[in-house]
């Protein structure tokens, strides 16, 4: 067999549009390829929801993959087990409710398992904007991250969906841009995104499965985002809230889109 090189283009350039195409109306769109949005993005798609993952980084995975200062290991509680046992990644316990698992098989592990369920993952596309009708977030402004590095001047595209969950980590940029529009109008005590609070594991974990949940009409937030906004703790590598807390917002909003439904 001979390669055609323009073949080769032809059928990159063909699948990934008619991928662009379906996901410009998405039922969730998810922004930030890290540990919780994966892991929501694992659940809403294995029930049948029309999702779509936007990642900013050429990799996926967010921090999981250094583990704890770059020593490839995570730690999870034993509720937070039961996901990676549900989705084949493997662990062992080391103490009594502390279960080990290779940051680098659970994520790796998790993004397949999200991918072969039928999410819809972009990687190197950031969120310029959010899109908006009166009283509710209603979909994204995307751009290639390339774009926004060079700083140039291109128009973005966008993306409608009944649901946006801010999964961006630290940064929680998806809320941010809300307020920084809209004004303080997010969930929290300020209105505002309320930034994360020093080191504390126990309190931190506890805080963001908590959080995991609505922080503007349409707009919903997990992992460490949920966190950031809502002025709780970090808790460094342990990872067992974030997975918990995509499963979360899933569950959550799977219930509502059938709701919608009926």
């Amino acid at each position: 067999m001979i390669l055609d090189d323009i073949k080769i283009s032809k059928a990159i350039i063909d699948i990934y549009m008619n991928k662009l195409l379906q996901s410009l109306e998405v039922d969730v769109a998810i922004v930030g390829g890290g540990p919780s949005g994966i892991v929501c993005g694992y659940y809403l798609a294995k029930s049948g929801v029309k999702t779509a993952l936007f990642e900013r980084k050429l990799s996926i995975g967010g921090g999981m993959w250094g583990g704890g200062m770059m020593f490839n290991e995570i730690v999870v509680q034993k509720e937070a087990n039961k996901i990676l046992k549900e989705t084949g990644v493997n662990s062992r316990e080391y103490e009594k409710g502390y279960f080990l698992s290779s940051s680098i098989e659970a994520i790796t592990t998790l993004i397949s398992k999200a991918s072969k369920a039928g999410l819809r993952i972009f990687n190197c596309i950031s969120i310029e904007d959010v899109m908006i009708r009166p009283g509710r977030i209603n979909g994204l402004v995307i751009n290639w991250s390339a774009v926004e590095m060079a700083k140039l001047h291109i128009d973005p595209l966008t993306i409608r969906s009944e649901f946006c969950i801010d999964a961006t980590g630290h940064s929680a940029e998806v809320c941010r841009i809300v307020e920084r529009k809209i004004g303080p109008v997010l969930n929290t005590r300020t209105g505002g995104v309320m930034g994360e609070k020093p080191m504390w594991a126990d309190k931190g974990e506890k805080h963001i499965i908590k959080n995991s949940k609505e922080a503007y009409p349409g707009l919903y937030v997990c992992g460490m985002a949920a966190g950031a906004v809502f002025g709780g703790p970090r808790m460094g590598p342990i990872f067992g809230g974030m997975l918990i807390s995509g499963k979360k917002v899933a569950m959550e909003l799977i219930d509502k889109l059938n709701k919608a439904q009926r």
